[in-house]
């Protein structure tokens, strides 16, 4: 842990999320380049550089900015890692992949900045909202069964925090098993016919940037008899929404998570 005296002053974040929260934190001073996936919030693509895409960077533009801090994501930016480090730079990477460790990395975060209270407070309001759905979760009389697709060919399916989340949305992932999979290899459904024995009442595709096409879905072999196909329910969360672990899946992740399984049950119940 840094101390006061020497909080990072330039630092490099090479995902969204961190650039997410050090801007709700109010330290986006602080941030001197950014990956270019990054989206939220849309200012952070008009003030900050950008340096590296999601497994591959400008490894001499960031040592130019001279950053006193780095901060990367999962074994899929361990190149990257450490080439900086080679470069003599002081790199972190996290492996958030839960609900829990994305509340954890905005308390480790407040910490390294030197804005700790203000981190607890997001963590209050995300634990707060997280809460409530659970609540109105829980009063459903069934929960559908959700298939949440990340990828079409071949077809992935969900990462850990989207499961949690579609749990805490009141929908069950139909394939909780491969969640905690932390790579996409180990989430891949190599017979695609078992989503079909497995029947979800929702299908959700979020294709990792690219757009989402319900009907190319529908139209797979002997997809005609899953529920959700027969009765339309086949809908697209964008990947900027849900599959980043940060803030974003907490808030406009969930909140359309929950939106989709609370109008299903609407139709249920009618």
């Amino acid at each position: 842990m840094f101390l006061s005296a020497s909080l990072p002053q330039r630092i490099v974040c090479l995902t969204e999320e961190t650039t997410e929260i050090l801007y709700l934190l109010g330290e986006e001073d602080r941030i001197v380049g950014i990956s270019g996936f990054t989206v939220r919030p849309p200012r952070a693509r008009r003030e900050k550089p950008k340096v590296s895409a999601f497994t591959s960077a400008k490894i001499e533009r960031i040592v130019a900015l001279k950053p006193d801090l780095v901060l990367g994501f999962s074994d899929l930016q361990a190149d990257i890692a450490a080439d900086l480090i080679r470069q003599g730079m002081t790199v972190l990477v996290f492996n958030h992949r839960s609900v829990d460790e994305i509340l954890s990395l905005i308390r480790i975060l407040g910490g390294l900045v030197g804005a700790p209270v203000r981190a607890e407070a997001l963590v209050r309001d995300y634990s707060g909202r997280i809460a409530r759905c659970r609540a109105v979760s829980s009063q459903q009389h069934r929960r559908p069964r959700v298939y949440f697709e990340e990828w079409d060919d071949p077809p992935i399916s969900a990462i850990r925090w989207v499961s949690e989340l579609i749990g805490i949305a009141g929908g069950d992932d139909i394939f909780p098993e491969l969640a905690a999979s932390p790579g996409g290899a180990g989430r891949i459904i190599a017979d695609s016919q078992e989503i079909v024995r497995r029947a979800p009442d929702i299908i959700i595709g979020s294709w990792c940037g690219k757009k989402f096409r319900p009907e190319k879905v529908a139209a797979r072999p002997g997809w005609q008899a899953i529920p959700a196909v027969a009765k339309g329910d086949l809908h697209e969360i964008k990947s900027a929404e849900i599959l980043q672990p940060g803030p974003a899946a907490l808030t406009d992740g969930l909140d359309r998570l929950t939106s989709i399984i609370q109008d299903w049950q609407q139709r249920e119940v009618a």
